[in-house]
Parts: structure tokens; C-alpha cells; sequence
């Protein structure tokens, strides 16, 4: 379903372009944004927090002893139409990687769109929450007419020898499903590099440590910019108030963590809208300083 967390930037001509109703509004516009659930991720508490203490938690407010065996993290899409441009940023981890994930399907039934309409796929990287869902359960590509956009590192790494040499045995199944992910979207994909524009009015930013070639995305050309931030900034409160900690799902956890303070920083001085993926109230907030660290403001209904 569609979260209740939505914006659009200007007036909203999503709606009329889509059949959205009045949801949307009912004045024209060229650029509007929404947020589409994928479901949610159900991951051990333990391997989430790996390696960060009771204390820290207790300095941040988190009581360990409450959050009990297992977490779930909301797994929030971006959709963005620009001029004759209808943009999804990742795909879903489509049907085969958790069962309380690949929601997306439905997501975009019930908001009335076809995934054929979708021009663009932009990745943010290719974890299977966000790459697996290019594919339906006979091995097609859901989304028909769509041009595929993955960062060249990205792209680069997960059909390296080092991946699958390097990646542990239990993650393993990440690599053969990224690759095959690849494979099948190759001759529709293009490759882009970080500081370079997308399609128009879409910049790519460097945000490399929760995998090699991970990259956020700078939507420019309306009101103000957003920034979709993939899983640079994976969860409430903890990345906000210590973002410099080091997380057990990402690949390089020193780089991560450089990576989440400087954009936490720019957010913050900034005063930029984002999305992020894993983030709670549809994913949608502003980001402002607080003590030494920062915190989440999600957006308003």
C-alpha cells in the first residue's frame, strides 16, 4: 500500500497521469514524489546491533532489554515523476529473499500503476531488499518499458571474483542474486558514475560504504531538492544520534560511518527533504542537529 507518509513538490500531476484521483491534487505540476511500501525486513536483533553496547544504547535512549529477538525495518521506495519521466528508485526484493518483504507488486496495484509505466529504475545499490524485485516469479522483468541506471563501481563489484571470495558463506546468495539481477536487466542498463546527472535533474552522490558502489540521489529541478539516501541511514535513532558507530550490514563499516556523518551534516545545513529506505513514518523526514549527534524529523501527514 502506499504509506501515509507522501509529498508532492510543486502541485501534484502525478495524480492526473495515473489515474491517482485527487490524491495528488488536482492542480498540474511537472515533479512529484511519493513513497511505496515494499513490506519489511524481519532481521535477529542480535546480528542488527552487533557490536553495539547496552551502554551506548542507554546513552541514546534505546532500552535493549525492550526491543526483544527480532526487528523489523520498513523497506520504503521512492517514486518520482519529472516532465514525461516516472522514476522508481530500487526495485524491491521481489519474492524469493523474505516473506514479510516484495510488497511492492501490491504497492503500485493499489496506487493504480502500472509498473509498465515506470521509465526509469535507478539503484541506489544492489542488496537483494532493493535489486531482487527486477524479476517476478517466472523470471521476467515486471517493469517493461523501463531504462535501468546502476553506479559503474556498483556494477563493477558484484561481478568481480573478489564478491563472491570475499563475501561470507551465509551472504553468498547475495552476489549470485545480484548477478543474476544484472544479467537480466544488461542490455537495458546504463552505467553512471557519482557527481554525474543520472537523467536530468537527478545527481548522483557518492555514498560508498554500505557497499562499494553505494550512491544516494539529489532530486533537483523543483521547489527544493531531496535527497534519497538508499541505506546510507538505516535506522531511528541509533544512526542519528552516533552515526559514526559501525553497522554489521555494512560491507565496509569504517566508510559507512564517514559516509553517514557527512551526509547527516549536509542534510542538517542543508535543511533538505529526504527518503530513507529502512526509516520509519514512510521514510520521509528532515534531519536536525542535536547535542553532538542528530536526529530524525519525519514529515507530517
Amino acid at each position: 500500500m502506499l504509506t501515509r507518509r507522501r509529498f508532492t513538490i510543486g502541485a501534484a500531476a502525478l495524480a492526473g497521469s495515473l489515474g491517482l484521483g485527487s490524491r495528488f491534487g488536482a492542480s498540474a505540476a511537472s515533479d512529484a514524489l511519493t513513497t511505496l511500501s515494499d513490506g519489511h525486513l524481519e532481521m535477529p536483533t542480535d546480528f542488527v546491533l552487533r557490536g553495539i553496547s547496552a551502554e551506548v544504547l542507554q546513552e541514546i535512549g534505546v532500552d535493549r532489554g525492550a526491543l526483544g529477538t527480532t526487528l523489523a525495518s520498513p523497506c520504503i521506495l521512492t517514486l518520482h515523476r519529472s516532465g514525461d519521466r516516472l522514476v522508481l528508485f530500487d526495485a524491491g526484493a521481489g519474492t524469493n529473499f523474505m516473506p514479510s518483504a516484495g510488497k511492492l507488486p501490491e504497492s503500485l496495484d493499489a496506487a493504480g500503476i502500472d509498473p509498465a509505466a515506470v521509465t526509469d529504475v535507478i539503484f541506489t545499490h544492489a542488496h537483494p531488499d532493493h535489486i531482487w524485485g527486477v524479476l517476478d516469479d517466472f523470471d521476467e522483468v515486471p517493469f517493461a518499458n523501463a531504462a535501468f541506471h546502476v553506479c559503474q563501481t556498483e556494477w563493477d563489484y558484484w561481478r568481480s571474483d573478489a564478491a563472491l571470495s570475499e563475501m561470507p558463506e551465509d551472504r553468498q546468495v547475495f552476489v549470485i542474486g545480484a548477478r543474476s539481477r544484472f544479467d537480466a536487466i544488461e542490455e537495458r542498463s546504463t552505467l553512471f558514475k557519482p557527481g554525474t546527472e543520472v537523467i536530468s535533474g537527478i545527481e548522483a552522490v557518492a555514498a560508498f560504504g554500505h557497499t562499494p558502489g553505494h550512491c544516494a540521489f539529489v532530486l533537483h529541478g523543483a521547489d527544493a531538492p531531496v535527497m534519497v539516501v538508499g541505506d546510507a541511514i538505516i535506522n531511528d535513532p541509533i544512526s542519528f544520534a552516533r552515526p559514526d558507530l559501525a553497522w554489521a550490514a555494512d560491507q565496509d563499516p569504517e566508510t559507512a560511518a564517514r559516509t553517514r556523518t557527512a551526509l547527516l551534516d549536509r542534510l542538517a545545513s542543508e535543511k533538505l527533504r529526504f527518503v530513507g529506505f529502512h526509516l520509519p513514518n514512510g521514510g520521509l523526514g528532515r534531519v536536525e542537529t542535536a547535542g553532538a549527534g542528530f536526529r530524525f524529523v519525519p514529515e507530517s501527514a
